[in-house]
């Protein structure tokens, strides 16, 4: 498997990044294991988890087990260099230390938690898993209205957390710093404070980003290039919708449907009818509807990588298949036609 630099750092990683929320809800122990030794015998070495993982559902009582079992990995085998570790610290009102906001004093303590539970000594990228100030992730895009934020504050509370993760940094607990569930403005924004304060920049965002969601296609792509904060995109796969599995109606036992009906606002008519709009595309150019998902976001000029999540080995083996896989300049304009007739849909 093919690697690239990722943005600004030093660090190789693969165009596949495997996801870990699962593990510790959906999937055991030895379940998230295996799937860690399957992508690693496939070449990949780009590994994501949080705090609060996991989810489906996200617990108090569960929050850290993700990054434990992972922990627990590699402890059992002595691999941790194999792979770029990347995880988060929860923003204000999530099941993490009380709902407590990001704050310098905060991550001082997430930091040795997830170190802790990791068995690391180092986390290669820390991301800010959504701002204080509130974000159109998970959802929120069609009621999000940003007109009670206070500048002032949100620019102090960007000093406060540059400031306390560069002392990580400078200490060799992280490595680089990263965004996730941000804006365009909350991108240069970060980018400004840290070069004014002379501090590590944020390298990398994370953000929903698929075939049925391309909310970062215009003014957040336009900041990530300009930024260079290269994409890492969760739900690629649009929580399992672009799998095909959802369609007719259908909620197959054991997946994501049976836990949360809707799928958070994605299970719509319009969504299963754009989700058939680009399986026929698939089909007339002869992959699965998977491959080329997948294929799609790794071409974006604004990718770092593409966050890939499965519940078993099974489901894993059918989306590695798409590594190294160019699309044609035919299936392309296929894929843009289908975008203009089925824009946004959920």
């Amino acid at each position: 498997m093919q690697k690239k630099q990722l943005g600004r750092t030093d660090l190789a990683v693969t165009s596949l990044c495997l996801g870990t929320m699962t593990w510790g809800s959906q999937n055991t122990e030895a379940e998230g294991h295996a799937q860690i030794e399957m992508a690693a015998d496939r070449g990949i070495n780009f590994m994501d988890t949080a705090e609060m993982y996991p989810v489906a559902p996200v617990l108090e009582e569960t929050v850290g087990d993700t990054e434990a079992i992972i922990g627990n990995w590699f402890e059992k085998t002595g691999r941790r260099n194999d792979w770029v570790l990347a995880t988060k610290i929860g923003g204000a009102g999530g099941k993490a230390r009380g709902g407590a906001a990001i704050s310098a004093g905060e991550i001082r303590q997430c930091v040795e938690n997830s170190l802790r539970r990791l068995k690391t000594d180092v986390i290669d990228i820390y991301q800010l898993h959504w701002p204080n100030r509130g974000s159109y992730a998970f959802r929120q895009n069609w009621s999000y209205d940003p007109s009670a934020q206070n500048r002032n504050e949100t620019i102090e509370h960007m000093q406060d957390v540059l400031g306390e993760l560069a002392k990580q940094v400078e200490a060799g607990k992280l490595r680089y710093i990263g965004l996730s569930n941000e804006s365009a403005w909350g991108m240069s924004t970060w980018s400004r404070v840290a070069d004014e304060m002379g501090v590590p920049r944020m390298a990398t965002i994370q953000n929903e980003y698929s075939l049925l969601y391309r909310e970062f296609d215009t003014d957040a792509a336009e900041a990530s290039l300009n930024e260079d904060i290269p994409l890492l995109a969760y739900s690629p796969l649009a929580t399992g919708l672009l799998t095909g599995k959802y369609q007719g109606g259908a909620i197959p036992e054991g997946s994501r449907g049976t836990r949360n009906p809707g799928l958070g606002g994605r299970l719509t008519d319009r969504a299963l009818a754009a989700v058939e709009a680009y399986a026929e595309v698939a089909r007339a150019h002869g992959l699965s509807l998977v491959q080329m998902s997948l294929a799609f976001c790794v071409s974006r000029p604004f990718m770092g990588a593409a966050i890939i999540g499965a519940t078993s080995t099974a489901q894993l083996e059918e989306v590695l298949s798409a590594d190294g896989l160019e699309l044609s300049e035919d299936c392309l304009k296929d894929i843009a036609a289908v975008h203009k007739a089925h824009p946004q849909p959920y």
